[in-house]
C-alpha cells in the first residue's frame, strides 16, 4: 500500500498559523518555583532546519507548525496564545475583563500565557473561564489565572459532566494512564531530530503544577446560552465526542466558531495509548455534522484548543 503524503508547496497551513501574531515569550521557557524548567519551546529550534533522514516529513510538518509560539489575534476581541503548552489558551475581550478558554495544563504555563496577553493587550482581570471538555490539558492551569482568592463571582462553565470525567480519568485512571502516557509522547526521547519531534497536536506536554476550580455553570443542552461579561455565547453540546463531556460554542457578535477538540489540523485519536475513554467515532462524526448545520453562516473563523485557526466560512465546513 502507498501512503500519500500531504502536498509540501501548499503553504496554507503556515500562513494561518502565523496570522495574527503580536508577540512571544523571550526565551520560550517556563520554570517552577524552584527553578525546574518545565516547558521548553525554544528546544524545537532545530524544526527550522529541513527535514533529515532520521524524521517522517509529515511529522516534522506538523512539529514547524506547532511550534510557533506566541499570543496571535483570531479576530477583533479574541486572541490566542499557543505553543506554550500542547494545547491553546483563548482569551475573549469582555467588558470589564477578559474571559479563558482552557487555560492549559499547568499553574505555571497559564500564568506565563496570561502574562505574555496582558503585555500586548493590557492589564484586565479574568471575568470567566471556560472549560471545553474533561481532559486536564484544559482545565489544569487554573490557578494560574485565578489564584486562590480570585475567583469568587467569576462564572467557570463547563459540559455536563466535567467534573466526573475529569476526576474519573484524571485521579481513578492518573497513575496509570500517567505511566502510559510517557511512551505515547515520548517524554524520555532527547528534544532532537533523531528524538522527540512533537506529538501532532503539539510539542509536548508541560510538567508543572496541575489545578482544578470546579465549574459554576453547567452546560445542559445545545441552544443554551450564556453571557459572561457581556460577552454572549451560544453552546453545542457533545458529549461523547473526544471527551465523554465536551462541548462546541459560538461567539455571535465575534462570528466566531470554538470547536473544543472535536476538529483539529490531524487525525485525531480514537484509542488513545495512553488509556482515555474509546472515543466513538460514529457519534463523534454525528456532532461534527450537527456543528455545520446548526451553525451555518453564523461565523467567519473556526478556532480550537489546539493548533491554528482556520478563517473562511466554507473553509471551516470544509475542516
Amino acid at each position: 500500500m502507498t501512503e500519500t503524503l500531504p502536498s509540501f508547496e501548499d503553504t496554507t497551513d503556515f500562513d494561518n498559523a502565523d496570522r495574527g501574531f503580536l508577540g512571544s515569550l523571550v526565551p520560550g521557557v517556563v520554570k517552577a518555583d524552584d527553578g525546574r524548567v518545565i516547558w521548553d519551546n525554544d528546544a524545537y529550534a532545530f524544526l527550522k532546519a529541513d527535514c533529515p533522514d532520521t524524521a517522517h516529513p509529515s511529522l516534522w510538518r506538523q512539529g514547524q507548525l506547532s511550534s510557533r509560539q506566541g499570543l496571535y489575534e483570531v479576530t477583533e476581541g479574541i486572541y490566542q496564545v499557543r505553543g506554550l503548552d500542547i494545547s491553546n489558551m483563548t482569551l475573549v475581550e469582555g467588558e470589564r475583563g477578559v474571559i479563558v478558554i482552557d487555560p492549559l495544563i499547568s499553574v505555571e504555563t497559564a500564568a506565563a500565557a496570561l502574562a505574555l496577553y496582558k503585555e500586548h493587550r493590557g492589564e484586565r482581570p479574568v471575568t470567566g473561564v471556560i472549560y471545553t471538555h474533561s481532559h486536564g490539558d484544559h482545565f489544569g492551569g487554573v490557578r494560574g489565572v485565578l489564584p486562590h482568592g480570585t475567583e469568587d463571582g467569576v462564572p467557570i462553565l463547563a459540559p455536563a459532566g466535567f467534573l466526573e470525567h475529569a476526576v474519573s480519568e484524571n485521579v481513578y485512571a492518573g497513575n496509570a494512564m500517567g505511566r502510559r502516557a510517557s511512551y505515547m509522547y515520548g517524554v524520555g526521547l532527547p528534544t532532537a531530530p533523531d528524538g522527540q519531534i512533537g506529538v501532532g497536536l503539539g510539542q509536548a506536554t508541560s510538567t508543572g503544577t496541575i489545578s482544578l476550580i470546579p465549574p459554576t455553570v453547567d452546560i445542559t443542552k445545545t441552544g443554551q446560552e450564556e453571557t459572561v461579561d457581556g460577552v454572549r455565547i451560544v453552546f453545542q453540546l457533545t458529549p461523547g465526542t473526544e471527551a465523554p463531556a465536551e462541548m462546541n460554542f459560538l461567539f455571535p457578535t465575534h462570528r466566531a466558531l470554538c470547536l473544543a477538540e472535536n476538529a483539529t489540523h490531524n487525525m485525531h485519536n480514537v484509542l488513545t495509548l495512553r488509556g482515555a475513554v474509546v472515543r466513538d467515532s460514529r457519534i463523534w462524526a454525528h456532532y461534527l455534522d450537527e456543528a455545520i448545520e446548526y451553525f451555518h453562516g453564523k461565523y467567519d473563523v473556526g478556532f480550537a484548543s489546539h493548533h491554528w485557526p482556520t478563517w473562511g466560512h466554507d473553509n471551516v465546513v470544509a475542516f
